[in-house]
This record gives structure tokens, sequence and C-alpha cells, in this order.
């Protein structure tokens, strides 16, 4: 079943949205002081290519440097990755089959906002850090 989500998520929002992922990443590589948000923004990009089967956790070793990080990738690149996904995810909502990608595309605001200090790993794993 996971799968099957991947490749329709893949073909209606995934590969567009990965696309600006992409080039939020090279914008932030080529301004040099943005390279980990570069790196960042590459690491969600895989993500929102193929989200399902696929967490993001809060990363237990995250300080006060991912905090003002945060701070500067939302004025960076934040705010339009996010407008991105609301706009991906209005017309899956209006094509009534897509309503449970719009839904899974919303969860994905929060990542495109405040990708630092967070990490994603498999579903099976999610709470593996937190001893459950």
């Amino acid at each position: 079943m996971k799968t099957l989500l991947n490749v329709i998520w893949l073909v209606l929002a995934g590969a567009w949205l990965a696309l600006g992922y992409v080039l939020a990443g090279i914008v932030c590589c080529a301004l040099i002081v943005t390279i980990p948000f570069g790196i960042a923004s590459f690491r969600i990009a895989s993500y929102v290519l193929w989200p399902f089967g696929r967490t993001v956790v809060e990363k237990p070793t995250a300080g006060a440097m991912s905090t003002i990080g945060n701070v500067i990738w939302v004025l960076v690149a934040g705010i339009w990755l996010a407008i991105g996904h609301v706009t991906t995810a209005i017309p899956l909502f209006v094509s009534i089959i897509g309503i449970p990608l719009g839904i899974a595309n919303l969860k994905l605001i929060p990542v495109s906002l405040v990708p630092l200090g967070k990490e994603i790993v498999p579903t099976d794993r999610a709470f593996a850090a937190y001893g459950r």
C-alpha cells in the first residue's frame, strides 16, 4: 500500500515539490553561508519525493543553533516552500480521490518551515529514539 501511495504521490505532487526543494537547496548552496540549509533542503527533497513509509521526528541532540537556523530558514526558503505545499494541496482536495494526499501534503508544512533539528526515519523506527 505504501508503494502505491508513493507512486500516486510522485505523479500528482511529489515531483514538483521535490523540484522546489532542490531549487531551494541549490540557491542555499550557492550563497556559501547557507550551505547547511541547502543540505537540509536536499534531505527533505528526498523525503517529499517518497514520503509514505517514513516520518519526521525531533533530533534529541538538536540545540539552540538549529532554532536560530530555523528562523533564518523561514525567511530564506521556508515560507515559499510552505506556500508550494498549500497550492499543491488545494487541487488534491478538489479531486476527491486526492484527499488523503492533500492531508499528507499539509502535514509536510511544519517540516518545510522548520527543517533543522529534525530527522527522517522509517515509520517502524519512529519511536525507537524514545524507548517505545
